[in-house]
């Protein structure tokens, strides 16, 4: 069957046309817009349908944010979206929201091989919990719960928890970020305007995250490499902490915009060693499976499967 899906994040809005069945899901069509830039869901999505000649049944959009009673206000959005309303906009009724890393969790199932980096491959226990983390324009978590012959996907909110520094480094962020903020949430550090607050801390500048990244993936700017190290260091402790709170013995899946643009530093950099650095938990920590999920798609896929129902 069709569905009409859609990612909806803090900056881009990807809407698409899924085919899924028989365990199987591939983006038939799919278009990405300013999620700043529009002044609702539902203006895009009637453009975005303008093209499709034929309107799928069913639709669930995925979008960073909490969802209660059907009812959304991203915390990075502009604009708050409500199913019903939604539905009879886009002439859906049949229209689902369902929170952005939920449908990254819906979609692991339909992950190959080849849409993973594997930076620790562990023990994985077949029947355990999973962990779906990662940054983005904010920081989003979710985790799965074996049930039955399946998994129940379980939506979380874990990206506000209290900041804990962990060196003198993490210390002067952790001021520095209070002074502007108040509370510190990991968000505040871990993703895209985290970055760049780490950069400004040690720099007094202001930069685009990306071209932070990109300078310190190349070597070319030391306070980029150490605002990065920083970031990446957080973003492994982090991780670490979802893992023991949901004890992922089925493996931790990283997940967003940023992880796979900084795959290699993941890879080589303090991630692992955040990760890892829970004292008498070490051990337990090393036998989880951590995964980069590389594929843009996922949370498409994942908004597909919802969608489409049991």
């Amino acid at each position: 069957m069709r569905v009409l899906t859609g990612d909806i994040g803090g900056t881009h809005a990807r809407l698409a046309v899924v085919e899924i069945g028989h365990g199987r899901a591939r983006v038939v069509s799919e278009r990405s817009y300013s999620s700043q830039a529009a002044s609702g869901l539902a203006p895009l999505v009637a453009g975005f349908l303008g093209g499709e000649p034929d309107r799928p049944a069913s639709a669930c959009f995925a979008i960073a944010g909490p969802v209660v009673d059907g009812r959304v206000a991203g915390t990075n959005l502009p604009w708050a979206v409500e199913a019903r309303t939604l539905g009879s906009a886009i002439g859906i009724p049949g229209t689902r929201l369902i929170n952005d890393f939920a449908a990254i969790g819906f979609g692991v199932a339909y992950l190959g091989p080849e849409a993973l980096a594997t930076l620790q491959p562990g023990v994985p226990e077949a029947r355990g919990p999973i962990a779906v983390f990662g940054p983005g324009t904010g920081l989003g978590a979710g985790f799965l719960l074996r049930e039955g012959d399946g998994y129940r996907v379980c939506a979380s909110e874990g990206g506000h928890v209290t900041w804990a520094p962990r060196t003198a480094d993490e210390r002067v962020l952790q001021a520095f970020l209070a002074k502007r903020f108040g509370h510190v949430s990991c968000e505040r550090v871990i993703s895209g305007p985290g970055l760049v607050a780490i950069y400004e801390s040690l720099t007094g500048r202001v930069d685009e995250s990306a071209a932070i990244s990109e300078r310190a993936l190349a070597g070319a700017d030391p306070a980029a490499c150490r605002a990065l190290d920083l970031f990446v260091a957080a973003f492994g402790a982090a991780a670490g902490n979802l893992a023991l709170t949901v004890l992922a013995t089925a493996g931790v899946y990283l997940a967003g915009g940023i992880a796979p643009r900084i795959i290699a530093r993941l890879c080589d950099g303090p991630f692992l060693e955040a990760f890892l650095g829970k004292g008498r938990l070490a051990g337990l920590l090393s036998r989880i499976p951590v995964h980069v999920v590389m594929s843009p798609d996922v949370g498409l896929l994942g908004a597909a499967a919802a969608a489409a129902g049991p």
